[in-house]
């Protein structure tokens, strides 16, 4: 029979090493490709959905932000020009944080809600209302 201490250490060594750190809410980094002098991004949607944003918000800002024509076919987004991922990042971080993290708790539990003409960032974790300044 094995000790205790054998026991433990192959359980240890089974255990998946969670990659990340270890924040509650981290922003994904897109995937994607490029096709003659065209850009597939393959996990649009994924990214939407992990955001809890419309597809359709989301291709707004950013062809705005790229200045780039954006189409959606099936479940990618294809951009009319070749951009790294290395540009595409940073407006997703702008993104996020302009349009999902609350600005009083910094928490992504927001909803974007129209209120009149105003368009209003709506935290339900703490039910702060900011409104946005983006026309897009």
């Amino acid at each position: 029979m094995e000790s205790y201490e054998q026991l433990l250490n192959e359980a240890y060594s089974k255990v998946k090493i969670i990659e990340g750190t270890g924040e509650r809410f981290e922003i994904p980094k897109i995937e994607g490709r490029f096709e003659g002098k065209r850009t597939i991004l393959t996990n649009f949607f994924y990214i939407a959905s992990h955001l809890r944003r419309d597809p359709e918000h989301l291709l707004k800002f950013l062809t705005k932000e790229l200045a780039a024509k954006g189409t959606i076919q099936g479940d990618r987004l294809i951009l009319n020009m070749k951009v790294p991922s290395k540009k595409i990042n940073p407006k997703m971080e702008q993104y996020v944080h302009e349009f999902v993290l609350c600005k009083e708790c910094k928490k992504p539990d927001t909803e974007i809600i129209k209120e009149g003409k105003f368009t209003m960032l709506h935290c339900l974790a703490c039910g702060a209302k900011h409104p946005i300044n983006s026309k897009i």
